[in-house]
């Protein structure tokens, strides 16, 4: 009995590590996109220190569990007991982070949503047309979202730009195509024919604000899988522990 028990654990385990292995490397991906996207708001997220700690955070946690599940996949096929101890106490730190940052995302969510409203002033405020970053980034939101300004249009009066111009400028990537479908502008100022400005009169922030949830969603759907299997592994290699009776390191190939 405690033979079957050992290899149906050992191949279940095995077979759990692999698909940790894989979530790791989903995790890490992640975090490293979070980092470097350029083109989304994520973009505007950076800008918080805890964002970006957060980013950094995902890919050390990624790259630890794609560790851990190498760890794992050898314990298991190996029957190494020290190897298993070590997995299993890992892959619990993993499971205690990973609510620990959980619950600091959920009570840290109306602050983030205030902060994110106050950058997004300030660029709309300094926007000058010279497509760095940021203003690729809040020209393209405005584009796909078919939005203008954070609340609505209005939050463009206050760039420098528009205040100090002789002529009637809004930005080009507000447009409304419906109204000229011909005209077509990615970034930059464009000069309205008339004091009314051709632009989305709906902003931003509710598009935005639908997308980061659609996206969290997404990320609390692979850790509550993650954790799933942080589990069963942690049972798994229990159950192996236990019946392990001699370990034989000769199994164990040497490079």
């Amino acid at each position: 009995m405690g033979k079957g028990c050992l290899t149906v654990s050992k191949y279940f385990l095995f077979l759990f590590n692999l698909i940790f292995f894989l979530f790791g490397v989903t995790i890490m991906g992640f975090g490293l996109w979070l980092l470097l996207d350029n083109q989304s708001f994520i973009v505007f997220l950076n800008n918080f220190p805890s964002v970006k700690a957060g980013c950094y955070i995902l890919i050390a946690v990624g790259a630890f569990a794609t560790l851990m599940g190498f760890v794992g996949c050898i314990g298991a096929i190996y029957e190494i007991r020290c190897l298993l101890g070590l997995y299993f106490t890992c892959i619990l730190l993993i499971l205690l982070a990973q609510i620990a940052a959980g619950a600091l995302i959920y009570f840290k969510k109306d602050e983030l949503n205030t902060e994110m409203s106050k950058i997004v002033v300030k660029v709309l405020e300094d926007y000058s047309g010279n497509e760095s970053s940021t203003e690729t980034a809040w020209d393209h939101i405005q584009q796909k979202m078919k939005c203008c300004g954070w609340n609505n249009s209005a939050d463009w009066n206050t760039n420098t730009v528009i205040q100090n111009s002789s002529g009637v400028l809004y930005p080009c990537s507000c447009h409304d195509a419906s109204l000229d479908p011909d005209k077509q502008h990615e970034s930059g100022f464009c000069e309205a024919p008339t004091t009314s400005w051709p632009v989305y009169l709906a902003g931003c922030s509710e598009s935005v604000e639908n997308w980061i949830v659609t996206n969290m969603a997404v990320v609390l759907g692979i850790c509550v899988a993650v954790a799933f299997i942080e589990l069963l592994g942690m049972v798994l290699s229990v159950c192996m522990c236990r019946n392990i009776q001699t370990e034989d390191y000769t199994k164990v190939p040497r490079y």
